[in-house]
């Protein structure tokens, strides 16, 4: 992945050498993104400037990329997991001037117009110029694992980064762009292109997917998205879904050793990373799966002080002031640390299993299946907001790049697309029952039946105890008295939502930028609609799993 910066709409008197300098200097702030190049491109009527992560075709490969006639212009972060196919079938010529995977998204619009972003399965957002019609286009993947925001600055003039923080004290508008949509300037319309039947219950009812069609397609996900020319690893909780990413991983790696295919991957050797506090859950956890999968395992602890140390990048880095996020972003943001460290530039994680299969422990209380599937939907509709950002953010604060298998399209194609009576947990049922039946004999049992342990719990429970201890410390009773003065979007409910919304202020001032996170009651990572299915939620709401009583092991209620 890398960073984009995009300037729309330039008018005849505009001053190109000050407006190139300035997109510049925005682009700075998010060349954590993309460390290893910068490109700009400066006309009449656009600037566009790339900070890159090499992670294909790293000797070329370079942005912004422009077509042979010079006419297209494009900045991408993200990757296209199927462009070898597009390019295939591509009816009219395009002569490729890089190695990318992204020149595709120049074919496509020659061939279809803002129609060919809906072909792409992959996660990204661009910008695009064509300066021949004077027209661009502006574009985020259907899920929104790339982050995208956009606003106007004081001369009207359009304005699209990857991270809000390059558009602060330029755009008063600034926004997050949704994900699965288009903007075209030859419309001005900003249009929904990604539009799926499985959205409805009724599309779905009575679909049922066997064990080994839902294996078979998850072990097709993982191998698209092991697409790199760098080294890679897996990031290895010890939970359920970022094991089952790793064994994945792990069959393929050793099937390039095997092979001795050199084309495939530098680093054929797979290794894993874990992170957590001394005495971790998942610290324990990941060495089994590790062990079991022959992978390279490098487990680190942290302290709660180093943590806490780091709490105002990480809020600068990911952009909110949402307690879970926070709370889970943090080790993620140490463990990046270390990764990079090691000479890694590419890792696969399990974000999105618990959207589409319903596996944080709230689920239990679902009442049927039809109000079952609209939460996954609800879910995976919130995810740019939150696990979306925080893998992403998280990662590319250290220039590690996270890819997210389980919400690849035609993966969550299959997944979504099933009857959700059958992801159902309670009664007896452990969550994702359906996901574990069909990995059964990949992992240790001790594993593949671990219950569900969020990353913000599962690093160690008295990452969370800290936290909200040393929030009551300094927020005073006073100061938490007046919240709702002081910050009226979303008016913090806690004294640990109050310490997060003051580091958030000091970075991103306004309510414009308060206004790009959600807010509304959560139990244990719930929607806001999902308290209703049990009165003991709206009395106990936290976005700790442990907050689920009767369910959670080490419930806390």
């Amino acid at each position: 992945m890398c960073s984009i910066f995009g300037m729309f709409g330039l008018q005849p008197g505009d001053d190109l050498t000050a407006l190139r300098r300035l997109a510049l200097e925005l682009s700075q702030r998010q060349r954590h993104r993309g460390p290893d190049w910068s490109g700009v491109y400066v006309d009449e009527g656009a600037i566009l400037v790339h900070e890159r992560l090499a992670i294909v075709d790293p000797a070329g490969g370079a942005q912004p990329i422009r077509s042979a006639d010079g006419e297209l212009v494009l900045a991408v972060n993200g990757e296209i997991y199927n462009h070898r196919d597009l390019e295939q079938g591509l009816s009219k010529a395009y002569d490729f001037q890089t190695g990318s995977d992204c020149e595709v998204i120049n074919a496509l619009y020659r061939e279809h117009g803002a129609e060919g972003v809906g072909k792409l399965n992959g996660i990204f957002a661009f910008a695009l110029w064509d300066r021949g019609a004077g027209r661009f286009l502006i574009a985020r993947d259907p899920i929104g694992v790339c982050p995208l925001y956009w606003g106007h600055d004081r001369e009207g003039r359009i304005c699209v980064a990857s991270e809000m923080k390059a558009l602060v004290g330029i755009c008063a508008d600034v926004a997050s762009f949704p994900p699965g949509h288009v903007f075209d300037s030859e419309t001005g319309e900003l249009v929904c292109y990604y539009k799926k039947l499985w959205r409805e219950y009724a599309a779905t009812e009575g679909v049922e997917v066997s064990p080994e069609a839902l294996r078979s397609a998850f072990e097709a996900a993982v191998h698209r998205q092991m697409m790199t020319d760098v080294p890679y690893g897996v990031l290895l909780s010890g939970g359920l879904d970022s094991s089952l990413v790793a064994a994945c991983a792990a069959r393929f790696a050793r099937r390039r050793v095997e092979e001795d295919d050199s084309s495939e991957a530098w680093w054929p050797r797979l290794h894993s990373f874990a992170i957590g506090l001394e005495g971790s859950p998942d610290l324990a956890a990941a060495e089994i799966a590790a062990e079991a999968l022959g992978t390279v395992h490098h487990g680190f602890r942290y302290t709660f002080e180093e943590g806490l140390d780091a709490l105002p990048e990480v809020i600068r880095h990911v952009e909110t002031y949402d307690v879970t996020t926070i709370r889970a972003s943090t080790p993620m943001y140490l463990l990046a640390r270390r990764i990079k460290a090691m000479g890694v530039k590419m890792v696969l994680s399990g974000e999105g299993s618990d959207e589409i299969f319903g596996g944080y422990l709230y689920f239990h209380k679902a009442p049927d299946a039809r109000e079952f599937h609209a939460e996954t939907v609800r879910k995976i509709d919130a995810l740019h907001l939150y696990d979306c950002a925080r893998a992403n953010k998280s990662m590319m604060a250290w220039g590690v790049e996270a890819r997210v298998p389980f919400l690849d399209l035609e993966f969550l194609d299959v997944a979504m697309g099933m009857d959700a009576k059958f992801k159902m947990a309670g009664n007896g049922r452990i969550e994702k029952a359906v996901l574990r039946e069909a990995f059964v004999g990949a992992l240790p049992d001790s594993i593949l039946w671990r219950q569900k342990e969020q990353f913000s719990d599962g690093v160690g429970y008295g990452w969370i105890d800290g936290l909200k201890a040393h929030a009551e410390a300094q927020v005073s009773d006073r100061e938490f008295a007046a919240a709702a003065k002081r910050f009226p979007v979303n008016p913090p409910a806690t004294k640990e939502a109050y310490f997060y919304r003051n580091i958030f202020e000091q970075f991103f001032p306004g309510n414009a930028c308060a206004e790009t996170i959600p807010g509304g009651k959560s139990i244990a990572c719930s929607s806001a609609a999902a308290i209703a299915w049990d009165p003991a939620f709206a009395k106990a709401a936290d976005p700790s799993g442990r907050a689920v009583a009767g369910v959670h092991l080490a419930a806390t209620a």
